[in-house]
């Protein structure tokens, strides 16, 4: 007469499962991913908080503080730069790094 297996004893080991912890440039890869039905949105909040909220300063600090005009051509340039990257089709993920708080 035969016997039948029902298992094997190599599949019940206590082994623990390992999880794999996702570094913090992975988790924001996933969540610029994930924002790309949103890149006119993530478009319209870099410019707005560009334009409103720095490029103010270098034209404050040049004017009142003497500081090098070289600081406003240089924000200036990266605000265009943005202008630039955002009209012409880049991803989400360069959209979103163009914010100044991700900076």
């Amino acid at each position: 007469m035969s016997t039948v297996k029902l298992s094997n004893a190599a599949t019940w080991s206590n082994q623990a499962e390992t999880v794999k912890q996702l570094t913090f440039l992975e988790k924001y890869n996933r969540f610029t991913d994930g924002q790309a039905k949103n890149r006119t949105a993530w478009f319209y909040i870099s410019l707005v908080s560009q334009g409103v909220l720095f490029l103010p300063i270098p034209a404050l600090l040049s004017y009142y503080f003497n500081a090098p005009i070289i600081v406003l051509i240089i924000s200036l340039s990266l605000y265009f730069a943005n202008i630039i990257a955002g009209m012409g089709g880049s991803g989400i993920r360069t959209i979103i790094h163009y914010l100044p708080s991700v900076q």
